[in-house]
């Protein structure tokens, strides 16, 4: 029998969604054993004066096998 915890992250980029995620993930797994995936809860951008997009956000549902 195993057991998985959900836990909530918000991790940023420059560079896309997908370097948010990663990154998110990458440091979640520094602290937290047997990561097994995630879910992209929301996407946010910010924007600079002229509407391009500066930074990308994301928040993150992970779950993990609890031991």
């Amino acid at each position: 029998m195993s057991i998985a915890k959900v836990i909530e992250v918000s991790s940023s980029s420059p560079k896309g969604i997908d370097d948010a995620v990663q990154s998110g993930l990458l440091k979640v797994a520094t602290t937290v054993k047997n990561v097994k995936g995630a879910w992209v809860n929301e996407i946010k951008v910010t924007t600079d004066d002229d509407g391009r997009v500066t930074e990308w956000r994301v928040n993150l549902r992970v779950s993990f096998v609890v031991e």
